[in-house]
């Protein structure tokens, strides 16, 4: 995949009432590229989750059209959207969306087994460096939200991406972790030559931003 494209897309709950709305994205046309970073800023209840729900194809109740290399993504099948998500498109949900009854690794591994990406000494190896190799072996639920959330970019990194999609990734992070946890997506989005959509209402992973969209 090399281009996501926003056609007067807009989240069906604000179609009604959008004469005050102003968003360089929400009826607009743009695109996104492979191998470019952006920053998606919003206030709260702007809808930046819903964007990545949209993008992700999990949620549908939008006007306008967003497409994939041209196709609409109202057309693509489910068994197409399975291996989308494995092999081009990654989420680190703001929710996590964690399995509170699995340990780190677990949760992680989930992932990587249907993907196999990474080796359990590269899994191991980012858990250091996340400051978290502590929490391997802990069930999720015991963890902090800040250790969760770096335990949810590990997992969103153990597959293939043309496009990775981090919705308020670094929200309860101190800047030391924020700046571990930047170096880290820049690797991992350099060495797949990979596209970046990160939102935030505040906080966000200290990238060069190839362009910066207030939603």
């Amino acid at each position: 995949m090399q281009q996501i494209s926003l056609d007067q897309t807009i989240p069906s709950i604000f179609i009604k009432d959008k004469r005050g709305l102003t968003s360089e994205i929400w009826l607009n046309d743009l695109s996104f590229f492979r191998g470019k970073t952006y920053l998606i800023e919003a206030a709260s209840g702007m809808g930046k989750s819903s964007l990545c729900s949209f993008i992700y194809g999990i949620r549908s109740d939008y006007g306008g059209s967003i497409t994939f290399d041209n196709k609409d993504i109202r057309d693509i099948d489910k068994s197409h959207w399975n291996n989308i998500r494995r092999n081009s498109l990654s989420l680190l949900f703001q929710g996590l969306s964690l399995f509170d009854e699995l340990t780190g690794m677990e949760n992680v591994m989930l992932k990587n087994r249907l993907t196999d990406h990474k080796t359990k000494e590269q899994i191991e190896e980012m858990f250091s460096l996340l400051c978290i190799s502590d929490k391997l072996n802990q069930r999720a639920g015991l963890m902090s939200f800040g250790q969760r959330q770096r335990v949810a970019l590990i997992r969103a990194l153990c597959q293939p991406f043309d496009f990775l999609l981090l919705d308020e990734p670094v929200s309860h992070l101190d800047n030391e972790n924020i700046k571990v946890f930047s170096r880290l997506i820049e690797d991992e989005v350099r060495d797949q030559n990979a596209g970046l959509i990160v939102t935030s209402i505040g906080k966000h992973p200290e990238i060069t931003y190839d362009k910066t969209l207030r939603l």
